[in-house]
C-alpha cells in the first residue's frame, strides 16, 4: 500500500462491505487511518506491515495486511509473522489471493508461522468472531460477518487459540458476599484501591505500563508494549475513561495491580457513521451521555500477590462504582479459553459465556 489512493480503499472497504450489517459499528475514519500510519503510530517502530487490497470489477472486494513484528518474535523467541485488518466479499478467490499474499510476504521475511487476525497485534483489537453474530461489539472487539471463519477454514488455516466474552448485568452481583471476599483479601495483603488520577495522568499510566507488562508476561500470544504505545494507547482512551473504573491497587506506595473498564463508546460511534463531520461529533457526544455499557478490559496483578484474592478486590470496587455511576450491563473480555482460574470465576460471579473469537494459525 504505497499511494494515498490504496489506502483510502483499504480504509473505505469496511463501511460499503458491512453497510447492512444491524450489528457492525463504524470505526472512525481519522482513527483507522493513524493506526495505518507507519511514520507515525508507535507500534511501527519494532513491527514492519505491508497492506494488501482486492479489486474486482471495478470494486475494492477484500483486503488484508501482513505483519512482522520483530518485539514479538524476540518476546516470543519465535520466527512469526501474522495478519490482520482481514476484510472479504463471500468470495473464496477473493479471500484466497488476499491471504496468499500476505503469506508470501510474511514468508520472505523469515515467518514459519503465521497466526491472525491481530489489528496489529495482541495489545490492540483482534480475533475473528465464531460464535455470538445477533449483537454489536463492545468497544475494541472485532465484528465480521458469519461467513469468514468458513473462508479461513477453506484455506486450511486452523485454530490456534479461542478467546472468550463475558457478559452480564452490574446488578446481578451479591455485593454484600462479593465485597465481604474482596475486603479481607485487600485487608490481609495492605492493598489500597485507588481512581486513576487525571491531574497525575501520565505519572499513573507509566505506574500501570509496568504493571501490564509484568502481569501478562506468561500469557498466550502476549508482546510487551513500549512505554510509546502505551502512553499514546492511553491518550486515545482518555477522552472516554471515567477516573472510578480505572483502577489501581498500591501496597506501601508500589502499584501492584490494577483494573480497566471502558464506557462501551461503541453505542455512540454507531450514529456518526465513522465520520466526525459534519455532525458525527456531535452525535458522539449526545450518544455518549446515554452509554450505560461498559467493558471490563483488563484487570492485572503481579505475580507475587495473584493468588491472594486482591483481583476480587478489583472486581468488587468496579461493580460497585459501575453501579454508583448507572451502568446497567458489563462485558469481561477477552478471556484465553484455558484461562481456568479466569473462566471458573466469571462463571461464579454468574458470567454468561456469549461470544467467540478465534486466533487461526497457518504454517
Amino acid at each position: 500500500m504505497d499511494d494515498a489512493k490504496t489506502l483510502r480503499q483499504f480504509v473505505d472497504l469496511p463501511y460499503w462491505l458491512h453497510r447492512d450489517d444491524r450489528y457492525w459499528v463504524p470505526p472512525l475514519r481519522i482513527a483507522q487511518k493513524e493506526l495505518l500510519n507507519q511514520r507515525k503510530h508507535p507500534f511501527y517502530a519494532h513491527a514492519e506491515m505491508q497492506c494488501f487490497v482486492a479489486r474486482k470489477e471495478g470494486r475494492t472486494v477484500g483486503r488484508v495486511a501482513a505483519i512482522v513484528d520483530h518485539n514479538y518474535n524476540e518476546f516470543q523467541r519465535e520466527e512469526g509473522g501474522a495478519f490482520g485488518f482481514f476484510e472479504s466479499v463471500d468470495d473464496f478467490e477473493v479471500a484466497s489471493g488476499l491471504m496468499q499474499a500476505a503469506r508470501a510476504w510474511l514468508v520472505e521475511r523469515g515467518a514459519k508461522v503465521i497466526r491472525g487476525p491481530f489489528n496489529p497485534s495482541t495489545n490492540y483489537e483482534c480475533g475473528m468472531l465464531v460464535e455470538g453474530f445477533d449483537s454489536s461489539p463492545y468497544v475494541m472487539m472485532t465484528h465480521n460477518p458469519r461467513y469468514y471463519p468458513a473462508l479461513m477454514e477453506r484455506l486450511g488455516l486452523r485454530k490456534a487459540k479461542d478467546l472468550l466474552a463475558y457478559a452480564r448485568r452490574v446488578s446481578d452481583v451479591t455485593l454484600e458476599k462479593a465485597e465481604r471476599v474482596a475486603n479481607k483479601a485487600l485487608e490481609m495483603n495492605r492493598v489500597k484501591v485507588r481512581p486513576i488520577r487525571m491531574k497525575a495522568f501520565q505519572e499513573d499510566v507509566e505506574l500501570v505500563w509496568k504493571v501490564y507488562n509484568a502481569a501478562w508476561e506468561r500469557n498466550w500470544g502476549f508482546v510487551p508494549m513500549t512505554r510509546e504505545e502505551f502512553l499514546h494507547e492511553a491518550a486515545e482512551m482518555r477522552q472516554i475513561l471515567v477516573p472510578d473504573l480505572v483502577l489501581l491497587g498500591e501496597v506501601r506506595g508500589q502499584v501492584v495491580g490494577f483494573a480497566l473498564a471502558l464506557p462501551d463508546i461503541n453505542q455512540a460511534l454507531r450514529h456518526a457513521g465513522g465520520r466526525l463531520f459534519p455532525w458525527g461529533l456531535l452525535k458522539i457526544l449526545y450518544y455518549q451521555r446515554k452509554i450505560r455499557n461498559i467493558r471490563v478490559v483488563a484487570l492485572g496483578v503481579v505475580e507475587e500477590f495473584r493468588a491472594t484474592g486482591v483481583a476480587a478486590g478489583f472486581y468488587a470496587e468496579l461493580n460497585r462504582n459501575a453501579r454508583r455511576l448507572g451502568y446497567v450491563e458489563a462485558e469481561m473480555s477477552w478471556i484465553l479459553e484455558d484461562n481456568a482460574l479466569m473462566n471458573r470465576s466469571l462463571k461464579a460471579m454468574g458470567a454468561r459465556h456469549y461470544k467467540t473469537y478465534r486466533i487461526y494459525e497457518w504454517n
